[in-house]
């Protein structure tokens, strides 16, 4: 049981390949296919992993896909920060408290975010 709690060295962690993916998304210039987001990430992984990524991360509307022949081109939906933002509202809609989730959210902001915070709600 004490094993269950080791990491495996070679393993990554939540989110690392997602994340891979959505840099050479972001890093292209256009849409790109499974085999050319492969070919993007140093052929270092399967297609068939590429692919599920790639799946999954439009289940979960961070790209869009256009049908291209028999297959599919993807495209981020959102940049780097707009992803993080949309993380962030999808944990706090599934809580059923938002209050106190947000509550504790901002109790442990730093100084410095909790000025830029308060800079941001002020400009609107």
């Amino acid at each position: 049981m004490e094993d269950d709690l080791v990491l495996r060295p070679d393993r990554r962690a939540p989110g690392e390949l997602e994340s891979a993916v959505l840099a050479a998304l972001w890093g292209a210039s256009g849409p790109r296919t499974p085999t050319e987001v492969q070919r993007d990430l140093g052929d270092t992984l399967a297609y068939s992993t590429v692919a599920t990524i790639l799946a999954r991360l439009h289940a979960k509307a961070l790209v869009a896909r256009t049908k291209l022949g028999r297959s599919y081109v993807y495209t981020p939906v959102a940049d780097e920060p707009g992803v993080a933002a949309r993380r962030m509202h999808r944990v706090l809609n599934a809580r059923p408290d938002r209050d106190a989730v947000l509550a504790r959210f901002v109790s442990d902001l730093s100084p410095a975010d909790e000025l830029l915070l308060r800079g941001l709600l002020e400009d609107d």
